[in-house]
């Protein structure tokens, strides 16, 4: 099982965790803070975990495309198949918007 702290901007938003399908659950200050907004529009604040047999679109659309994403993993020898490891390893580095992930150890 892998899992990732889901970042908006430097603060913890939530975590996302791979096992038989993808879990993301909100974390409990960011959800009480009404300032803070929502990972995406079909991802509301909620404190019930979201639940999904494939990895959400919404951090699918954070990975790179195309000849990007050949050089990604060719540089940093990743499977080319493996979205939530190339999400691991690349959106808190290489990411547009405010939303990114890091890997939980």
């Amino acid at each position: 099982m892998r899992r990732g702290t889901v970042y908006f901007r430097d603060r913890v938003a939530g975590e996302l965790v791979e096992d038989a399908g993808y879990t993301l659950t909100y974390d409990r200050d960011y959800l009480l803070d009404p300032s803070a907004p929502s990972i995406s529009a079909v991802l509301p604040k909620r404190q019930e975990p979201y639940h999904s047999r494939d990895l959400f679109p919404f951090f699918s659309g954070l990975l790179a495309e195309g000849e990007n994403k050949d050089l990604q993993c060719r540089y940093l020898k990743l499977d080319e198949d493996d979205d939530f490891g190339r999400l691991l390893a690349t959106s808190q580095n290489d990411c547009i918007g405010a939303f990114y992930v890091k890997e939980t150890e």
